[in-house]
């Protein structure tokens, strides 16, 4: 394979958009191509787009094949890491997906797949809020909740398959059912989705009059923005809704805190995107009462920096690792 290293790729697949994007020797961006994903369309068609996606990125940076040194891609899902397969997508509906042998193919290169939420913590690790960090706990609220951890420059993970799956911890038997139909998971109970409900409930009841005028009852048009720019116009139960959850998912992380002892806790995603200074005082004040004390003081809680750029970023890094690893 190729591998003359001058050029990177970051790939991020996520369950509404597809994003590649090109980066020099010092990872620093050329050119990006986004695509919208389609829930409706097969593994191959699929496949074929993430192709597309890349070459384009390509054509905007204006270099060959032969000059990428590697391509890496963050994925929703399970993942089979040694194979390169993206076991299921749960917003796609994709099985067994060979990305990685798909890549290598089209592009010659060596490439690498990794969870998203592990690439975009690994993102802010090397390149963002978390640099130089001993343990980072990367904790993504948005439509779901992934976590990731890195541990002394390394992604925590399973035998085959990522791990640190924090938005289906168990909080309360009896809350609401998760989309694997589980009761009362952190997901279930603190995801955008699970907000976005309890916030079309307050709009039925009259209690939320600019969010009325935002996005009345409908959920898919309730996104963060939308609900932090209520809060902004004064609907107090919309702030009191999220910062419950806030609260709700400071309480699992300090169990985390507990059993990891990280330096610094990311926090990412579209919710804390849109209302950043929310999320890191109410996650950190539980933290503080809720983790051992040594614990708690020691962990310094952040809001993620990168925003859109920590994945592919991260991706593309983790391609370097693996080429830079086997030389």
């Amino acid at each position: 394979m190729a591998n003359n290293g001058k050029y990177w790729v970051g790939f991020d697949l996520g369950g509404t958009k597809m994003l590649a994007t090109v980066f020099d020797t010092k990872f620093k961006p050329v050119a990006s191509e986004r695509k919208k994903t389609k829930g409706n369309e097969g593994v191959e068609a699929g496949l074929k787009r993430i192709v597309q996606t890349v070459e384009r990125a390509l054509e905007k940076a204006g270099i060959t094949r032969e000059q990428l040194g590697g391509i890496g891609a963050g994925c929703p899902g399970p993942l089979d890491l040694d194979a390169g397969v993206i076991l299921h997508t749960p917003n796609l509906g994709w099985e067994n997906v060979p990305l990685r042998a798909t890549l290598e193919k089209a592009f010659g290169c060596p490439a690498v797949i990794a969870n998203d939420v592990d690439a975009g913590t690994y993102g802010e690790y090397r390149f963002g809020a978390a640099q130089g960090a001993r343990c980072v706990l990367g904790v993504f609220p948005g439509t779901g909740i992934g976590g990731a951890c890195i541990y002394e420059g390394r992604i925590l993970r399973g035998k085959k398959g990522s791990c640190m799956e924090i938005g289906h911890f168990p909080v309360h038997p009896f809350g609401p059912v998760s989309g694997p139909g589980r009761h009362g998971t952190l997901e279930s109970m603190t995801s955008r989705l699970a907000i976005s409900a309890q916030a079309a409930q307050a709009v039925y009841r009259g209690q939320a009059p600019a969010l009325k005028q935002l996005a009345g009852t409908k959920l898919e048009d309730m996104k963060s923005g939308a609900l932090a720019r209520a809060i902004r116009e004064g609907d107090v139960v919309v702030e009191e809704i999220i910062r419950h959850a806030a609260r709700i998912l400071g309480t699992t992380v300090a169990g985390v805190v507990n059993l990891l002892a990280p330096d610094v806790l990311v926090l990412g995603g579209g919710l804390v995107e849109a209302m950043p200074d929310l999320f890191v005082k109410e996650v950190k004040k539980t933290i503080d009462r809720q983790a051992m004390k040594a614990y708690a003081d020691a962990v310094n809680v952040v809001a993620a920096k990168l925003g859109d750029d920590a994945g592919v970023l991260g991706a593309a890094a983790l391609a370097e690792d693996g080429v830079v690893s086997k030389k």
